[in-house]
């Protein structure tokens, strides 16, 4: 992917009210970029941009679960700016809860968001980027869509499906000159740990108490995240203005580094234990 150097880059970016996508229209603006930015509340996201130039902005209130409205706003974003250089899959919200807490209307809700909606995304832009031979898609994940912990049930599902989504998406492309990343942050210091990004289940089981100790820490953690937003944006507009896909994942944090190291550990322990036994299935050699 060549990233334009002539003429400022169009980004269309999701869920950009708060967290890490105000932080990445805010830099981008600042840059002097064009940004199609989609939100549930356009006036919470010009409030929440302030002073900051927004002549450069297409706002677009969007539920990312519809399909034709989606097809519409990336039609919108091509008619405004008359490119389009850059997708980031980005919204997305926490829910912290057991598996047996979690209803079907919180599953459905959740894939909505996190699966179905990033497909409607890339169902829009994928013809507009194929026929330019050319763009970068960034696929927000989360180290829990490499490896899941007990209460992150639902957001992991969520996330594991992007990442296999997106691991199949990358080799698809890329004969087409579309650049792929799998960016995977881990706690950065957003207010996605608040009541406002992070949902809790409509009733408990008393059977978990842990997970219910679990939720009180993880709210007292807000403000204390070890991960700073705007080195992460930072990063990610690094990345894909030098045109860089390799490798796939961007992992964004020393824990969310961490986390994934002990996954790889474990998962590589699980293959070791299973390389006699894995065989004993197969028809006999001839």
């Amino acid at each position: 992917m060549n990233y334009p150097t002539q003429r400022p880059a169009t980004w269309l970016v999701t869920g950009t009210s708060r967290g890490l996508g105000l932080e990445l229209v805010t830099q981008l603006l600042r840059r002097g970029d064009n940004v199609a930015a989609t939100t549930r509340s356009a006036q919470r996201l010009l409030a929440a941009l302030g002073d900051l130039d927004t002549s450069r902005l297409l706002a677009l209130e969007l539920d990312l679960g519809d399909e034709q409205a989606v097809a519409a706003a990336v039609e919108q974003t091509t008619d405004r700016f008359g490119s389009l250089d850059v997708v980031v899959n980005n919204a997305g919200y926490g829910f912290l809860a057991a598996v047996e807490e979690t209803t079907d209307r919180d599953v459905r809700a959740m894939f909505d968001v996190q699966v179905f909606g990033v497909w409607n995304v890339l169902r829009a832009v994928l013809p507009v980027l194929r026929k330019q031979n050319g763009g970068h898609i960034v696929n927000v994940s989360s180290v829990l869509g490499m490896t899941a912990v007990p209460g992150w049930g639902l957001y992991s599902a969520g996330k594991f499906a992007l990442e296999g989504l997106t691991e199949a998406l990358a080799g698809e492309v890329a004969d087409f000159g579309v650049g792929v990343t799998l960016v995977e942050p881990g706690y950065f210091r957003t207010s996605f740990l608040t009541r406002d990004s992070l949902a809790l289940p409509e009733s408990t089981v008393d059977a978990y108490p842990a997970l219910r100790e679990m939720v009180a820490n993880h709210l007292e953690l807000q403000g204390n995240q070890p991960g700073d937003p705007v080195r992460a944006v930072e990063q990610i507009i690094a990345r894909v203005t030098a045109g860089t896909t390799t490798p796939l994942r961007q992992v964004l944090g020393s824990d969310a580094h961490a986390y994934a190291t002990a996954k790889v550990a474990a998962l590589q322990d699980n293959l070791d234990r299973t390389r006699d036994s894995a065989p004993v299935t197969d028809y006999p050699a001839a």
